[in-house]
């Protein structure tokens, strides 16, 4: 019933999850990267906080110690200078950035792998279409992905109550302390901030991934009919494909039935294997191998051996050996030309005394 109306109960075959993968569909989190990058963020700064900070603080001590009053105030005198400001403070704050830029890049490799496309930044008509834009901002996801996205600024906004009013009593003080001391306090304050919206984003990060990958999953499921499809159209029409099958092997019968009488002999193993070998003096160098076959086509061989009357000998080791060492059409090698010569010499013997005994009778 499920086929019939098409509903889609079947699991992504992997094509249909690499051809969207190359379409840039992939399940990946936004919350995790700003987890990941806000906690590499104090990382860096902790690390590194200190000598940047004394940096820009050095910088702009220069600045305002700088004599302009005793110079001209035009913009030509002014710029060299500036520019020199400019350029030391991004020598100093450019190496965080770009700290941070490696770890936003790392986490979204480590979240959908090596994939570069220009799919997703295709522009669409469907997309100009009004009625399909207002039918997506009403759809039961988008209005969930509000909701979850309103849920989450009221949980951030709920720890930073309590963080503030935790620190509170620090808070009122600021405008009585110094300014190194009111910075450091705000730092603190900011750090502590921090720390907990990273421990919530995380959590937050994990729960959402695990609904974006099921999320996956659910929207590139498949009907029966789509999997049948695609396995036609990756192995082709099963109906065709036995049609074609049917076709080589009757192909295949027709062409034994034809090579095995001019066959002069048929070297066997009883059981499993037979070569048929043919040798024409005038026209061969070598003894030739004019059909072979393995079990029911064994068979075969030699049931169109038996009704052209060419004799069938068994000798096992020699029947496997040329059956695996060579192929239809070929020469047999030379490491068998002594033990095939002796079954051809003994067959022509025969043949000799058979024609001997029919011309006296």
């Amino acid at each position: 019933m499920a086929e019939d109306m098409g509903e889609k109960t079947e699991n992504a075959t992997p094509k249909r999850l690499q051809d969207a993968r190359n379409r840039g569909q992939v399940p990946k989190s936004s919350d995790i990267n700003a987890a990941v990058g806000l906690a590499a963020a104090i990382v860096i700064l902790l690390a590194f906080g200190p000598g940047v900070g004394s940096g820009l603080a050095r910088i702009i001590r220069d600045a305002l110690l700088l004599d302009v009053f005793g110079s001209s105030l035009r913009l030509e005198s002014l710029m060299p200078t500036v520019k020199n400001f400019a350029f030391s403070a991004i020598q100093l704050v450019a190496p965080l950035f770009l700290a941070i830029l490696i770890t936003a890049y790392l986490t979204q490799l480590v979240q959908v792998g090596l994939l570069f496309t220009f799919q997703p930044l295709k522009p669409k008509i469907s997309q100009l279409n009004p009625v399909a834009g207002i039918k997506k901002l009403i759809a039961i996801r988008s209005l969930v992905k509000s909701g979850v996205n309103i849920l989450k600024l009221v949980v951030v906004i709920g720890v930073a109550y309590m963080v503030v009013m935790k620190r509170l009593s620090i808070l009122v003080v600021l405008p009585q302390m110094n300014a190194f001391s009111a910075m450091g306090a705000i730092g603190k304050i900011g750090l502590e901030l921090a720390i907990w919206l990273v421990v919530l984003l995380l959590a937050l990060a994990f729960v959402d991934l695990v609904y974006q990958r099921w999320q996956h999953k659910k929207d590139l499921k498949m009907t029966k009919h789509e999997v049948k499809d695609e396995r036609r159209s990756m192995e082709g029409d099963p109906q065709m494909k036995g049609k074609r099958m049917r076709m080589a092997r009757e192909i295949a019968m027709q062409r034994m039935a034809q090579d095995v009488p001019k066959a002069d002999v048929i070297i066997a193993n009883p059981t499993h294997f037979s070569v048929a070998i043919r040798y024409d003096e005038e026209s061969m160098d070598a003894p030739i191998v004019v059909a072979k076959g393995a079990d029911f086509l064994a068979l075969r061989i030699r049931q169109f051996a038996r009704f052209a009357g060419v004799p069938i000998i068994a000798r096992p080791p020699l029947a496997r050996a040329l059956y695996w060492g060579t192929d239809v059409g070929d020469a047999i090698s030379s490491v068998h030309f002594e033990a095939v010569a002796e079954l051809l010499a003994y067959v022509y013997r025969m043949d000799a005394q058979a024609e001997k005994e029919a011309s006296v009778a």
